[in-house]
């Protein structure tokens, strides 16, 4: 799934090549790609023809675009959803679910590829008075540790209060945003924390470390455009991150841990996989 480096990179290549642009026609050609658009593909189509895209946002995992004051066309990737620019003669794509075509001379249309239709595109009202034309539908989101207005105090007293463990606490969308299985281990191990870890017992300084190593992995991911193990990870541009090339825990089960040479560990957990180091992170007693 892509996590928040993933879709910022995204969301900066829309920023690049699709704001300020009028759509001029609109082609839906899988109706599962607007199915959370619920008036259906005749009206999608319908309310996106002539508006102009504002600029990108992002919450978390999620990219909009402005289309008027009171509406906005919001996005998630899914599992291997793509927006791409391509020039408009191109050939379409196997899985081509959804095709912008814009009225200027530019030569290039947006594309949104998904070949398991699991992400999806609509038109949502948005939230009355919000500056970035939040959709309502996202509105229950918390916001994410790239975004200048997170709360960190906030944060770290919700986490006191929720009485969970760690990595749990960190991907629940409630409490804080983008953070997905990748970047929650490298955040872990970077932070010598088990993801078992009761967040009851965290002090308010491992909380600021915790948040600033999240911070960290994040950045070094969006330097290298996201994280890409296969061509399902790309940017506008069709072009593939590198992170994973520099990843400390996640996908480096039995290899050494760069730190102190322990192999890394693997766990399966809530229907995914932890990978942690058994000596920089030391199973909690109550877990063990």
């Amino acid at each position: 799934m892509p996590e928040l480096p993933e879709v910022e990179v995204v969301r900066r290549g829309l920023a690049r090549w699709a704001a300020d642009r009028t759509v001029e026609t609109v082609q839906v050609l899988h109706p599962r790609a607007v199915r959370r658009h619920t008036a259906g593909a005749a009206d999608f189509a319908a309310r996106l023809k002539g508006r102009k895209l504002g600029e990108p946002h992002r919450r978390g995992k999620y990219l909009w675009l402005p289309v008027t004051e009171e509406a906005a066309l919001l996005a998630h990737l899914g599992m291997s959803g793509q927006f791409l620019i391509r020039p408009a003669t191109a050939p379409p794509e196997t899985h081509l679910r959804v095709r912008l075509t814009f009225a200027d001379a530019d030569g290039t249309d947006l594309r949104f590829v998904d070949q398991r239709t699991f992400g999806g595109l609509s038109i949502q009202d948005t939230v009355p008075g919000d500056p970035e034309g939040l959709p309502q539908a996202l509105a229950h989101i918390a916001r994410d540790p790239l975004d200048p207005e997170f709360d960190e105090d906030a944060f770290h007293k919700a986490l006191r209060r929720k009485r969970t463990t760690v990595k749990r606490a960190l991907l629940d969308q409630s409490l804080i945003s983008g953070v997905g299985n990748i970047y929650a281990d490298e955040a872990l191990w970077r932070s010598k924390l088990h993801y078992e870890r009761p967040t009851a017992g965290l002090t308010r300084p491992r909380t600021a470390e915790l948040v600033r190593h999240i911070r960290e992995v994040m950045g070094d991911a969006l330097a290298a455009g996201g994280t890409s193990f296969d061509s399902m990870y790309v940017n506008v541009n069709g072009e593939s991150g590198y992170f994973d090339r520099s990843l400390d825990a996640y996908g480096r089960e039995d290899l050494p841990c760069r730190r102190c040479g322990t192999p890394i560990r693997r766990r399966a957990w809530m229907n995914r996989s932890s990978y942690f180091c058994p000596r920089c992170q030391p199973v909690p007693r109550a877990a063990s």
